[in-house]
């Protein structure tokens, strides 16, 4: 397995990110440290979480899957054998909320206490704040990359002009720059990606890493009725993926997963890494044989008949 660059930054990874959204909410401590562990035994590199993660179940406040990947990495003993991706914006706290700037340098130490580290290698704004200024929201960053506090950059669920006005600041400033995107992206949902924002990321190198990279589950093929809709918790909520041409898609999954003996959340995630722009897809697992479905993938190259046939399934 070849790692990948990630964007024009000095980071490499592999090409396939852990998510951590599951950690503390729908994996206990035992699974998520035997998923974590599988995943860096099988080559594994990158854990994507998020200051707000899981903030929407009654009982939790934000933090739950930060504190057990720190508690993991104090027990494991294998934080320079990873790299960390977190985010703020979405979580209000101390300093404010989204991205004002003293929220921004608020969240961030709340972030390496619960993960228990002295930096974080990727930081995300995880979403627009248009109510603050943008060289305020990268100067704010820019403290943080100074202390040492913070390596790279990112922003998630950017539109193009606004990534561009930021790049643009950060360029004509000196202030750090994002040098990474995590879009929504997979097989059915293109659309807030492909084009224009896409088009900017490969210009301006920018590495893409998308989330949702199998639709929460549903391009594993196991949702193909209502019926299966109940199959857990997060399946309640795609009922709209059973209309329009998400069955096409799912068609043409089976037929490159009986060409290749491939698993179909294998072929998708292959499909998404062969994407111009796209550095690494996230997937989220919560039990180490869900790992060792999603591992293959790294490795698993389409030929370009069957890239065609799955992206035409979803056009």
């Amino acid at each position: 397995m070849t790692q990948r660059r990630l964007g024009s930054t000095d980071l490499k990874i592999a090409p396939l990110v852990l998510g951590g959204n599951v950690f503390g909410w729908t994996a206990d401590r035992t699974a998520s440290f035997a998923v974590l562990d599988a995943f860096v035994a099988g080559g594994g590199t990158m854990i994507d979480t998020a200051d707000v993660y899981s903030a929407w179940i009654d009982g939790h406040s934000g933090g739950e899957s930060e504190s057990m990947i720190g508690e993991w990495l104090r027990t494991s003993g294998k934080r320079d054998a990873v790299l960390l991706a977190t985010k703020v914006g979405m979580l209000a706290g101390d300093g404010g909320e989204k991205l004002a700037p003293a929220r921004i340098a608020a969240a961030a130490e709340a972030s390496l206490k619960r993960l228990g580290t002295d930096r974080i290698d990727l930081y995300y704004a995880h979403q627009d704040d248009e109510q603050v200024a943008q060289d305020d929201v990268l100067e704010a960053f820019g403290k943080l990359v100074d202390a040492g506090k913070i390596r790279v950059i990112g922003a998630s669920n950017f539109h193009a002009a606004r990534l561009k006005s930021a790049v643009d600041i950060a360029k004509a400033s000196g202030l750090p720059r994002y040098h990474v995107l995590q879009p929504e992206y997979n097989l059915v949902s293109r659309e807030k990606f492909e084009g224009e924002l896409q088009d900017y990321c490969v210009t301006e190198n920018i590495g893409v890493l998308p989330y949702y990279g199998l639709a929460s589950g549903f391009l594993t093929g196991k949702y193909r009725t209502r019926d299966d809709l109940d199959q857990s918790v997060r399946g309640r909520g795609m009922g709209k993926l059973l209309e329009g041409r998400s069955k096409d898609v799912l068609d043409a999954l089976d037929g490159v997963v009986e060409e290749t003996r491939a698993t179909h959340a294998q072929v998708a995630l292959a499909w998404l890494m062969a994407q111009p722009g796209v550095t690494a897809p996230i997937a989220s697992a919560t039990t180490v044989k869900q790992v060792e479905d999603l591992l293959p993938a790294m490795t698993l190259t389409l030929s370009d008949d069957q890239r065609d046939r799955l992206t035409m399934a979803g056009a």
